[in-house]
């Protein structure tokens, strides 16, 4: 049986995988491995980043001008020693052979446990079998010129490394220290009665609950997913940049600390940030419904091209951001197309297909790669696209797909996994809790608004009217008995138990008790088992967008377009829908990213709070891991010297090799010192600086050594 099912995936890829670079075939089944594990963004995201270190750090050993980032260096606690490799076939060969065995390696211990291992192991068997492998050589000694021994050492050492990286990997991944506050919330009951902290995740009981990628989770309560990520080795991460918080005797790491969430405070109703932001996504229920006649240009035309300087920093900037009535935010959208010089075309869709639609495929992705895992799907279909000119940064000569795929995997890996470092760290220390509790929690209380009125409550939901309403005399809801009488009500998606066949069944929008509110999701999923704050959606996604776009030197798309078709009645799973054919479209890949933080306020998964925070952390994080990244691709770039981010603004990096003692200097554009200090390198040749105290403009960074100028650069400050 299992040479039959060999030889079936033997023609699938002999049919399909011979135009792509060997990266792109190993690539194209960790996602596969991804879409057939359970839906784990921390655990993929690192999975994601080791396969693709291996990749780069093989083809690395062949490359004259690069270096490698793993292979005979110190990552964390962690040496990999290599002593360099001599090849006994030629180096295209070595390179595919050594790549091939050393994800095939990687992939066999990680997934050798996954729920759906059939799906994932006889593939990778039989890509082996059709590259001419045998998986039988477990050779490690390199020293041969195997390619082979090349693979199955560095794997092995990855394997070793993963073993003591701070995930707890030896454990499944468990976490060791962390408590939850608040005792479960039952789902298939109404209310939120053993609730004690509105202000903490909540763990939550299904009868049973099934992942993102379908898997049915034993005892139908899982735990939080990494809430100790923040001590996971990074990749790029700096010290500096980290705080450690000790919470009942045990350590949380956090970097780039957003501070505090909004937590609820003592009556205030809607003017309380907490209850405008929980009640906001209740509200922005009522816009999942195809019966609504609202008609949207979903087109680039409308949608995206906002600035990011413009995003909010306090409540009055966060309710002007946020449409709180029609939904979405005050995007400028462009006339034109860039690269066709064609204006976009409007594209008017219902606004109840839009937002369903969106609030699916961002949780889900086109298939079930988890966050990482779609934006390593968005990055092949850019690679993909006939107009994309392999040229890194859009300049200089245009790379073959090996070298191109291997370098654009490494950037992205390794922002992907700081990201689910960075913020998971901050979802485990801050423990924010999510919509489904907070909602359930402040509907169980009554009204925040008016104390004069029935059924107020300090901690109640905010009285809006149209949206959230006290249940009074003669209303439907009341019950036969007035048994709902003095209850809170609200105007929003009518949830799950509406659906009995997703085929035909629209749950729709209409007036519920607001205690069995449920957001628009599976009732064998409800909420990801995370915190909320901060939104790993909207970090993974700004992260991934600024990846793109300084890596193909342009923020638009290919053709100044990316799309993505939804089938009319098809694409929706636990409703009917949509109720017509349609794209979604992106200009640029920040408005792509954009979109995804938003499908997630329509999906009910998080509050305005949990977003915006994550969308400017993303930013910082891609910028960094990108700058950090490049360092390795020329081994004569420390000479060279880089400074990073730049534009700067709070913190600036100079990486530069040497062993003389060295000055730093910034001038500003009047050639007046504005900081002066010893350049003090540390072992990965990195020195930090704090320019926040700069004003914005123009400045210029010089080394000096014995009183001489040997290192200039430009330097842009935020």
């Amino acid at each position: 049986m299992k040479r039959i099912l060999l030889l079936i995936l033997f023609l699938i890829f002999t049919s399909s995988s011979f135009t792509q670079s060997i990266a792109r075939q190993w690539n194209e089944e960790v996602l596969n491995g991804i879409r057939n594990d359970f839906a784990r963004p921390t655990v993929h995201a690192r999975n994601l980043f080791h396969s693709s270190v291996l990749m780069y750090d093989v083809w690395s050993v062949f490359d004259g001008s690069a270096d490698t980032f793993f292979l005979g260096k110190t990552v964390g606690n962690y040496t990999c020693p290599f002593s360099g490799f001599s090849p006994t076939e030629s180096i295209s060969e070595s390179r595919q052979k050594a790549m091939s065995f050393a994800v095939y390696r990687l992939m066999m211990h990680r997934f050798k446990n996954s729920p759906r291992k059939e799906l994932i192991l006889p593939r990778i068997e039989a890509l082996m079998e059709n590259l001419g492998y045998n998986t039988a050589n477990t050779a490690t000694n390199y020293d041969t010129g195997d390619a082979a021994a090349l693979g199955n050492y560095a794997a092995a050492q990855m394997i070793a490394f993963g073993m003591q990286d701070g995930a707890n990997e030896g454990n499944d991944y468990e976490y060791q220290f962390y408590n939850p506050i608040n005792e479960p919330l039952n789902t298939d009951v109404s209310g939120n009665p053993d609730i004690t902290d509105p202000n903490h995740w909540q763990p939550l009981k299904v009868e049973a609950w099934v992942d993102q990628s379908g898997n049915t989770i034993p005892g139908g309560q899982p735990p939080f997913l990494g809430p100790e990520w923040g001590a996971v080795t990074p990749f790029s991460l700096k010290e500096e940049d980290k705080t450690t918080y000790s919470v009942s005797g045990h350590n949380f790491d956090v970097y780039h600390d957003p501070g505090n969430p909004w937590y609820i405070q003592e009556g205030m109703g809607i003017d309380d940030p907490y209850k405008w932001g929980f009640a906001l996504v209740a509200a922005w229920g009522s816009h999942l419904d195809p019966a609504d006649t609202t008609m949207i240009d979903i087109s680039p035309r409308s949608l995206g091209n906002f600035p990011f300087e413009d995003f909010p920093t306090n409540f009055d900037g966060f309710k002007s951001f946020y449409d709180f009535q029609n939904g979405g935010t005050p995007d400028n959208g462009r006339d034109v197309n860039p690269v066709t010089g064609l204006p976009y075309e409007e594209q008017l869709v219902k606004r109840g297909d839009y937002t369903r639609v969106l609030a699916e495929f961002w949780a889900d992705g086109p298939e079930s790669e988890t966050p990482p895992g779609h934006w390593f799907t968005i990055l092949n279909y850019v690679s993909d696209h006939p107009q994309l000119q392999k040229k890194f940064k859009g300049e200089g000569r245009v790379m073959d797909d090996l070298e191109w795929d291997v370098k654009s995997y490494f950037i992205l890996g390794g922002t992907m996994h700081d990201v689910a470092v960075t913020a998971w760290g901050i979802k485990g220390y801050y423990d924010y809790v999510r919509p489904i509790s907070a909602i359930r929690y402040m509907a169980d209380r009554g009204q925040s608004s008016d104390p004069t009125e029935p059924s107020y409550n300090p901690h109640g939901l905010p009285l809006i009217p149209g949206y959230i309403e006290v249940i009074k005399a003669g209303d439907p809801l009341v019950g036969a008995f007035e048994e709902n009488l003095g209850k809170m009500k609200l105007y929003t998606w009518r949830g799950p138990d509406r659906i009995i066949d997703p085929s035909i069944d629209i749950a729709g929008v209409g007036w519920i008790i607001a205690n069995e509110w449920f957001p628009y999701q599976r009732p064998s999923f409800v909420t990801p088992p995370f915190a909320g704050y901060i939104s790993g959606h909207s970090t993974f996604s700004r992260a991934a967008s600024e990846v793109l776009t300084l890596l193909t030197g342009d923020e638009y798309f290919p053709g100044g377009m990316g799309t993505f078709d939804i089938p009319k009645d098809e694409f929706l799973k636990f409703e009917k829908g949509p109720s017509t054919n349609f794209q979604l479209q992106w200009a640029t890949y920040r408005d792509a990213s954009d979109q995804t933080s938003l499908s997630r306020i329509w999906g009910g998964i998080h509050p305005p709070i949990d977003d915006i925070p994550g969308r400017i952390l993303g930013e910082e994080i891609g910028l960094e891991a990108f700058t950090f990244a490049e360092t390795y691709f020329t081994k004569k770039i420390g000479m060279e010297g880089v400074l990073y981010p730049n534009p700067a603004n709070e913190q600036l990096t100079v990486f530069y090799e040497t062993e003389v003692p060295t000055n730093l200097y910034i001038y500003d554009i009047l050639r007046r010192i504005v900081i002066a200090s010893p350049a003090t390198f540390d072992a990965d040749h990195r020195f930090t600086v704090d320019v926040s105290a700069l004003s914005q403009g123009m400045y210029f960074v010089v080394l000096q050594q014995k009183d001489k100028n040997i290192w200039v650069q430009k330097l842009m400050k935020d």
